[in-house]
């Protein structure tokens, strides 16, 4: 006998949220085929209620509209009081539906039965561990994103947004320097039907196959192609560049205090080349950021930044600060990497701040520093002169040759502040 379901709130059902692979009825265990031939209802994708036998499951069948998200709620409280089950792929709380019905509907009101996902299908069939193995999701995302992710030697699994999505990722690889990686495409897991075929990525020549398929990668690089660590301060070769970009050695010590986590929301104010924005994002996969960038050259040139180097979610605003501020999520932090002398634009940045919110700025002007020395007598924190030097030929021998130096001012905002900013706003 099955457990009840959890006890709804008035207006919306109970639902139960069953996991389905390709084996369809044949692979669900005792406990889901129960839920489906007791439910009045079963809703899911065209895909999954196709799987359903007619006399097992004999209750209405709905499809999702699409968009999706915006009728969850709508289209469940149409059937209130009706005992209601929603298909999904696999494990439902992986990338899928669940996550949906938990945010739209709360916890309390789901009960989810998983089916193992096509992450674990595929690493059984591949024989890698799941834990050492990274997994991006290509469904309804860029395949840019991709390119967070390519390190050396790293295995990937890839789940697809359909047919084209092996061949794009193979274009990826080749385009950012991973070309001798190795793919696998495992089509219809679980499945009488499925199958699989491999590759390079170099020489990749394949056809478009099963839209239901997942991508393994073996990262390989290229002999030449540019090393891009996991830790801030890549290589300024990575960006593309005017000249205003925040350089490897102060881009490494800036987002040290900048301390980005799991999460977080960054301002990059005066974005230049993206290069702070960019780097914070890549830290995390929930790291959020947003640029603000006044030349509508430069904020193209940071998008492209941004898609090359794997964070196309990077948010770009094109608009003078402080004005472009107005309107921004509230920040976790915030880094000013130019017009620091803009009227009003370090007051803008540190009232958006909330108590525990960190603030950054650098500067390489006498005008600047003296503004954030004032701004150090008010409030404290750290202000510290970075001085980078690099060794060049001198004739026959070897010098220095010593950059700007420049002049940091960081500050973590107290608590009590945050909370008078928030009234006075």
């Amino acid at each position: 006998m099955t457990p009840a379901p959890p006890a709804s709130p008035a207006g919306i059902p109970a639902v139960t949220v069953v996991g389905i692979g390709a084996d369809g009825w044949a692979g669900l265990p005792a406990a889901s085929r129960a839920a489906l031939t007791d439910a009045e209802v079963v809703i899911g994708g065209p895909r999954q209620l196709d799987l359903l036998p007619a006399d097992a499951c004999p209750g209405d069948r709905l499809a999702w509209p699409s968009p999706l998200r915006p009728a969850v709620r709508g289209l469940l409280a149409e059937h209130a009081g009706r005992r209601v089950a929603v298909l999904a792929s696999g494990d439902p709380m992986f990338y899928g539906i669940g996550r949906a019905l938990t945010e739209e509907l709360g916890a309390a009101t789901l009960r989810v039965l998983p089916h193992p996902s096509s992450v674990s299908l595929a690493c059984a069939r591949l024989g890698w561990p799941v834990e050492e193995t990274e997994v991006v999701t290509l469904v309804g995302r860029p395949a840019a994103r991709l390119a967070a992710a390519l390190h050396d030697g790293r295995r990937l699994l890839v789940l697809s947004a359909g047919a084209a999505t092996p061949g794009e990722v193979a274009a990826l690889l080749r385009d950012r320097g991973f070309g001798p990686s190795r793919m696998r495409v495992l089509e219809q897991l679980g499945s009488a039907r499925e199958s699989s075929y491999e590759g390079v990525a170099d020489a990749w020549s394949h056809p478009p196959g099963d839209p239901l398929n997942v991508v393994a990668v073996e990262c390989r690089r290229a002999p030449g192609a540019l090393r891009l660590g996991a830790a801030p301060g890549l290589p300024d070769g990575a960006y593309e560049s005017d000249g205003q970009l925040t350089k490897r050695h102060v881009r490494a010590a800036t987002l040290a205090v900048l301390a980005p986590a799991p999460g977080e929301l960054l301002w990059d104010v005066g974005g230049g080349s993206g290069s702070i924005g960019v780097e914070w994002t890549r830290t995390h996969p929930s790291c959020r950021a947003v640029t603000v960038e006044k030349n509508a050259v430069r904020a193209e040139r940071i998008a492209r930044n941004a898609d090359r180097l794997g964070v196309p979610g990077l948010r770009v605003v094109t608009g003078s600060a402080p004005a472009a501020l107005a309107g921004l999520p509230t920040p976790d932090a915030v880094f000013i990497g130019g017009g620091l002398t803009a009227p009003g634009l370090l007051d803008a940045c540190w009232a958006a701040l909330p108590g525990g919110g960190r603030l950054v700025a650098n500067t390489v002007t006498l005008e600047s520093e003296a503004l954030l020395t004032e701004w150090y007598r008010r409030h404290g924190g750290e202000l510290v002169r970075l001085a980078v030097a690099q060794a060049v030929p001198v004739g026959g021998f070897t010098g220095w040759r010593q950059a700007m130096p420049v002049t940091q001012w960081s500050v973590t905002k107290a608590a009590e502040q945050g909370d008078r900013g928030d009234q006075e706003r």
